[in-house]
C-alpha cells in the first residue's frame, strides 16, 4: 500500500478532498474540527504537488502563501463570522489552489505517456480548482454582501455551502439550491462555469491526442 501511494500522490490527494467533503458535516460545529480538515486538507494537497512537481517555485509559494493560509485556516475555523479574516483567508487559499490545479495540470500534460497517477491528477486537480472558487465565493460575500441566497433568503452562507454550489457550477449539474443573486456574484458563478466546461474539453482533446499519437506508425 504505501508503494502504491509512493506511485500515485495524486490518489492521496484525490481520496483527502473526497474525504473531507465526507467528514465536513460532522466536524462543523466544532472549530477543532473544521480546523483539523482545512490544515489537513492543505497539508495534503501540498504534499501532492511536491510529490509531482518539485520547483523553487513551488517551495516560494508554499512558504509565502502556505503557511499564512494554513493560520488563517485555523483562525477562520475559531472565527467564522469575523469578516477581516475570512477575506483574507479567501485572498490566501484562493489563487494557492488555483496554482497546485495549475501544477497538477501541467504534471498531467507533460509528456506522451498516461500514468494511473496522471488519470488520478486529472479529477484531483478538477477537486482543487472547485476548492478555489469556494474561497474566491466566501470573499465575495464579504465584498458584497448577501450576493448568495438559499431556500430561506439571503443571508451569509457557509464555506460547505459555497463549496456545494461551486461543485454544481463546475461540474454544470445545477443541484445547488444555492444561488447567486448579485451581479458580481452572477459574474463568478459564469467565469467557474465556462472553467469547467473548458477543463472537461480540454482533457479530452489531450487524452485524444495521446491516443493518436501513441497508434501512429512510426515513420521509417
Amino acid at each position: 500500500m504505501v508503494g502504491a501511494l509512493r506511485r500515485n500522490p495524486s490518489a492521496l490527494l484525490l481520496a483527502a478532498q473526497l474525504f473531507s467533503v465526507l467528514a465536513y458535516p460532522f466536524l462543523d460545529e466544532s472549530p477543532v474540527g473544521r480546523a483539523g480538515v482545512g490544515v489537513a486538507g492543505l497539508v495534503v494537497v501540498a504534499a501532492a504537488l511536491w510529490a509531482v512537481r518539485r520547483t523553487p517555485a513551488l517551495t516560494w509559494v508554499a512558504l509565502v502563501v502556505g503557511v499564512p493560509a494554513m493560520v488563517f485556516t485555523v483562525l477562520e475555523a475559531v472565527y467564522p463570522s469575523h469578516d477581516s479574516i475570512v477575506l483574507v483567508s479567501a485572498a490566501l487559499h484562493a489563487p494557492l489552489y488555483l496554482y497546485i490545479s495549475y501544477g497538477m495540470i501541467r504534471y498531467v500534460f507533460a509528456d506522451e505517456r498516461v500514468t494511473s497517477d496522471e488519470i488520478f491528477a486529472v479529477a484531483a486537480a478538477f477537486t482543487v480548482v472547485a476548492w478555489a472558487f469556494a474561497y474566491i465565493y466566501s470573499g465575495a460575500q464579504v465584498i458584497w454582501p448577501g450576493s448568495f441566497a438559499n431556500a430561506s433568503g439571503n443571508g451569509d452562507q457557509s464555506w460547505f455551502e459555497l463549496l456545494f454550489l461551486s461543485f454544481t457550477t463546475l461540474t454544470s449539474t445545477g443541484l445547488s439550491d444555492i444561488t447567486p443573486v448579485l451581479a458580481h456574484a452572477r459574474s463568478l458563478s459564469m467565469v467557474e462555469q465556462v472553467t469547467g466546461v473548458f477543463y472537461i474539453a480540454f482533457v479530452v482533446a489531450r487524452m485524444v491526442a495521446l491516443t493518436v499519437v501513441r497508434r501512429r506508425p512510426e515513420q521509417p
